[in-house]
């Protein structure tokens, strides 16, 4: 199965893509999301617009590793971050507290930010080449099914996302949603 991201040679323009506020659509553990650079507030806009998703709610961001949150995260105490390696490269979004530079664009009416270092080894690898976090949402309008192809995806969006090739994960459910601090479980 090729999980693969667009060869590395097309990371460049995928940069510049997110740089301007684009949308790009990816596939992820278990379904295709909705992504863009998390700093940029018109992209993460446009999105909630394409979903039809209130800014309320915040939105997770995955990463290939843990080093790509820190600007958004308060610090972390050592003792949870031990436990990191329990839950990741993996299915499950950690709820950490937000800095206090975190744009609410991110975190929606929480003081929590929504955290997951991929398992996807194409989402992981474009977040490794392109250095940073991405916004990651299922790449659906609200209340739809979440879409499981490049294909629905540009049927869906059209020129509005730039859709990148690959496929999902056999993952059927989306990541386990876990607040570490209580041990409560958001979404299963």
């Amino acid at each position: 199965m090729n999980l693969a991201v667009p060869p590395l040679t097309d990371i460049a323009a995928i940069r510049r893509h997110l740089q301007r506020g684009g949308v790009i659509a990816y596939a992820t553990e278990s379904c295709y999301g909705l992504g863009c650079d998390p700093r940029k507030r018109k992209a993460v806009q446009k999105i909630l617009r394409l979903k039809g998703r209130p800014q309320s709610k915040g939105l997770i961001l995955i990463g290939s590793d843990f080093s790509q949150f820190r600007r958004y995260l308060a610090p972390v105490a050592p003792d949870l971050a031990a436990r990191f390696k329990d839950y990741w490269p993996g299915p499950y979004t950690l709820l950490l507290p937000a800095a206090r530079r975190c744009p609410k664009w991110l975190t929606g009416e929480h003081t929590k930010l929504a955290v997951r270092v991929t398992a996807h080894p194409g989402a992981a690898r474009l977040c490794r080449a392109l250095g940073m976090a991405l916004v990651s949402t299922s790449a659906n309008r609200a209340g739809r099914p979440a879409l499981k192809t490049a294909r629905a995806c540009r049927r869906e969006f059209g020129s509005k996302v730039w859709v990148l090739p690959g496929r999902i994960g056999r993952r059927r459910r989306p990541s386990t949603i876990i607040d570490p601090a209580s041990g409560g479980v958001l979404r299963a």
